[in-house]
């Protein structure tokens, strides 16, 4: 187990730094500069002005050298200073952390809260109408849009029945009653393709175990159908949904930059998209870089735990 940790730490290593690469000449591609952003399109600003906004930003740097300048100080545990607002880019994070994080536990505590049991269901009662219901409402959920959902469910709660709200953000330690009920409708809009996934996978693992010659037994010895389902099935069905649960995770934190967006919640994944459009690079840079981090470190516990609920997975070199 060891010796898969060290060389799965050393894999991750390798692909970040292909990330921070990437991330970096992508963002040079989109057109326009944090310069053109601070003099505005229509701002009469001598060439002069703009050669030393750029020599101030660093962009009249080979892009090499920017690079390398940003690598030195991800080395050195500095992940850089926004160009906006004058703060470390950490502070910025951590200031915001808090949201995401909220937000994407609640997602997937209400994912698994729904998708389980329904596939439980589902698979005890196959071909059945709720079994059918469950895989039409499955597929419903991994197909519909996340930005059009949130919009569907702001114009419905919130507008049309009041029973949410406004989107005004309050902290959870501010005013706990009324920050979860904000968080409500971001949490379903992000947990629904979560919940038709772990929903799916469920009744998949849960069919197949109950195929099963020690089910039969056990149904064999007059022990009652909801017994079996529920201990006996359900035991041995549990890994492979952890699993998935566990990466659904590492799915949801991408998934909050668009549902923080349409909920004008002020987490990390908003943070990106704002630092993207004032071209803000050392920030979009190392937040992404950050949530990269974080998506494969989830990745990697996933795996580690898979090791320890199943004892027949060994991991080799």
């Amino acid at each position: 187990m060891t010796r898969y940790v060290v060389i799965r730490l050393y894999s991750m290593l390798l692909t970040l730094l292909g990330l921070t690469l990437l991330v970096f000449l992508m963002l040079r591609l989109i057109p326009g500069t944090v310069v053109e952003q601070l003099i505005g399109a229509d701002a009469v600003v001598s060439p002069a002005m703009v050669a030393e906004l750029r020599r101030f930003f660093g962009l009249d740097q080979p892009w090499w050298l920017q690079y390398s300048h940003w690598l030195s100080g991800l080395a050195h545990g500095d992940l850089g200073t926004s160009w906006r607002t004058g703060k470390p880019v950490v502070a910025l994070i951590l200031e915001r952390l808090p949201v995401t994080i909220e937000l994407t536990s609640l997602a997937v505590a209400g994912a698994l809260l729904l998708g389980i049991p329904a596939g439980i269901v589902s698979a005890a009662r196959r071909d059945h109408a709720v079994d059918n219901l469950t895989r039409v409402g499955a597929l419903l959920g991994l197909s519909v849009p996340v930005f059009w959902q949130g919009t569907m469910l702001i114009l419905f709660f919130s507008i049309y029945l009041r029973w949410m709200p406004p989107l005004m953000w309050v902290d959870f330690f501010t005013d706990p009653r009324r920050n979860l009920t904000i968080m409500v409708l971001p949490a379903i809009c992000l947990g629904t393709a979560s919940a038709a996934n772990i929903a799916r996978i469920t009744r998949a693992c849960m069919l197949d175990v109950l195929r099963s010659e020690y089910i039969r037994t056990a149904s064999a010895k007059g022990l009652t159908r909801r017994l079996v389902v529920l201990k006996h099935a359900l035991k041995n069905a549990l890994i492979p949904i952890v699993t998935v649960a566990g990466l659904q995770i590492g799915i949801l934190l991408g998934g909050t930059v668009v549902v923080e967006e349409v909920f004008t919640l002020p987490g990390v994944g908003r943070l990106v998209l704002w630092s993207i459009y004032q071209r803000d690079y050392p920030l979009t840079q190392s937040t992404i870089l950050f949530i990269a981090v974080m998506f494969m470190t989830i990745n990697l516990a996933v795996d580690v735990l898979y090791g320890y609920l199943d004892p027949r997975i060994r991991y080799s070199g």
